[in-house]
């Protein structure tokens, strides 16, 4: 019973659909604005045809006060049905129309009227207004019903008033006007009604095909539903309009490009400024899994264009990602090391078993030496040179992998760097690229060697990382540091071209600059400048650092 009376409340009430309450709502908009405008329009009609008649009839009888001889017969004449003033005033009368033309003395006394009895009489209404000498239009109740009226003072020669002409337009003629105008009237209404419900009809077809035909509630209910999902997904999205302006801008999205929600509504150019990450969104690089660099952070981007020439551009997070995935590039190269050194071990072991077998005691002492003294040099050099602990680690480690590749990892004499940086681990990721870069470009080259030098001038540190591979031509020297850039084919966990591109940005955010130029064996040499790198309490004496290529940073 209950299901049966919601379902006949929802017949009788309102349509539930987009399209049918737009349409009912404009039919009755479009009904009551063609009644309103008849009405308005009826209104003043009815005032305006009294006027007209009035007016008509005011004219007629200030013409027959003007017909020459009239003064003269009705000072002359007795007011008879045969006198020449009756005959005159019904010739007037059947010329124009009226429903009658009465001409009288000042004492009021007809001496006209359309009812041949009535001459001689007094005249049913007042006459007092034209014999004073005022023209007077009024409507009327006399001998012959309601009319409407005009009155004027008959003058003789000499302007003396000698009576008054009182002309009457049959008032039902006036009503019939009227009525006659109103069918014409409503069809007009009646076409601007159907114009109307036409034009409602094509809105409200349009109104549901862009609303596929849903509820209202169904449409707040999806609004609620992407906003919710919107604001809770933990992927960045913005909406942009035909002119690149952000229409809508989500919690992850603006985390991830370090944006408010002020910025709806403003140009993406403006928000952002210039960038690969802005060419990206705004379709002027054009791909699927776009990677680019926003601060410190990785991303993911793809953008698909919408309907309205705008599009809607998806926003993750790969720095987690990528820095797990170049953990596991290092995991595994220094996986390589360690077997390689297994390897080296067991040959070790093998001959120092031999010598103690043919008892060379001392060649064998002497073997051990040289073997475990080589590892402790490389140690000490690198930990009295670089005294911070994850930079001396990432060196050590840097050095396992280039001897398995066949590649010497050495310091320059000049390094020297103490362990009071101010971001260690930014420094860290930037020696640890451009070293990763090197041993790959100086793999497989004659006498390979990378040299990496880390010294200090102030509050500044100078980083230079050269190697004896095939170097960088002039015209790419900016290229390599765009995101996405690489000539080296996909690495395990996804795609490159990011480490030089963090370099850059890690180094800028420090006020710093990042190049890369020809090293002195022919190789590349990318160099690094960090002005404020070092505590105050461990700045070197104050200068400037010399960079190789002649120019002093501060």
């Amino acid at each position: 019973m209950s299901t049966t009376r919601t379902a006949r409340r929802l017949r009788l009430g309102l349509p539930r659909r987009v399209f049918s309450q737009v349409l009912l709502m404009q039919l009755a908009v479009a009904a009551g604005v063609a009644v309103l405008a008849t009405g308005l329009f009826l209104a003043p009609l009815g005032d305006q045809l009294d006027d007209e008649a009035m007016r008509r009839a005011l004219a007629i009888a200030q013409t027959t006060a003007a017909e020459p001889g009239l003064v003269r017969d009705l000072q002359t004449t007795a007011p008879t049905p045969d006198g020449p003033v009756q005959s005159r005033a019904e010739r007037i009368r059947r010329a124009s129309g009226a429903e009658y033309v009465v001409i009288m003395n000042r004492g009021g006394v007809r001496w006209s009227h359309t009812d041949a009895d009535r001459i001689g009489e007094v005249v049913s209404t007042d006459p007092s207004v034209p014999l004073s000498g005022r023209e007077i239009m009024q409507i009327d109740s006399g001998t012959l019903g309601r009319s409407a009226r005009g009155k004027v003072p008959l003058r003789d020669a000499h302007g003396t008033i000698v009576g008054a002409v009182s002309v009457g337009i049959e008032y039902h003629g006036v009503r019939a006007r009227l009525i006659h105008a109103i069918p014409g009237l409503l069809a007009y209404a009646g076409g601007a009604l159907a114009a109307g419900a036409a034009a409602s009809i094509l809105i409200s077809w349009r109104v549901q095909r862009r609303t596929r035909d849903l509820a209202f509630s169904d449409i707040a209910a999806l609004l609620a539903e992407r906003e919710a999902m919107l604001h809770g997904i933990r992927e960045g999205v913005v909406a942009l309009d035909r002119n690149d302006r952000i229409r809508l801008l989500n919690d992850e999205a603006q985390r991830l490009l370090g944006i408010g929600p002020d910025a709806v509504g403003h140009p993406l150019d403006t928000v952002l400024g210039p960038g690969r990450t802005t060419d990206v969104l705004t379709g002027r690089v054009t791909g699927t899994d776009l990677l680019t660099v926003r601060g410190q952070r990785v991303l993911v981007a793809n953008r698909m264009p919408t309907d309205d020439r705008g599009a809607v551009a998806t926003l993750r997070d790969r720095t987690e990602l990528e820095q797990l995935g170049r953990e596991l590039d290092s995991t595994r190269g220094l996986i390589d090391a360690l077997r390689a050194q297994d390897h080296e071990h067991a040959n070790r072991m093998h001959t120092l078993l031999g010598l103690l077998e043919l008892q060379m005691y001392d060649d064998a002492l002497e073997f051990i030496g040289e073997v475990a003294g080589a590892h402790r040099v490389t140690a000490e050099q690198i930990t009295t040179r670089v005294r911070d602990p994850l930079l001396a680690a990432l060196l050590l480690g840097k050095a396992t992998v280039a001897a398995e590749h066949g590649v010497t990892l050495a310091l320059s004499p000049l390094t020297s760097l103490s362990d009071r940086l101010v971001d260690a681990r930014g420094l860290v990721t930037i020696v640890g690229n451009l070293v990763d870069n090197a041993l790959d470009a100086a793999a497989g080259t004659h006498d390979a060697r990378v040299e990496v030098e880390l010294r200090v001038q102030g509050h500044a540190v100078l980083l230079r990382v050269g190697d004896t591979g095939p170097g960088v031509p002039a015209s790419q020297r900016e290229l390599i540091f765009t995101e996405g850039w690489s000539t080296k084919p996909a690495s395990a966990h996804g795609k490159r071209g990011i480490g030089l591109a963090l370099v850059r940005r890690l180094a800028e955010r420090q006020g710093g600059t990042a190049t890369v130029g020809e090293a002195p064996h022919g190789g590349a040499e990318f160099t690094v400048v960090l002005p404020e790198a070092l505590e105050e309490s461990a700045a070197a004496p104050a200068g400037g650092i010399t960079i190789p290529d002649g120019t002093t940073a501060p």
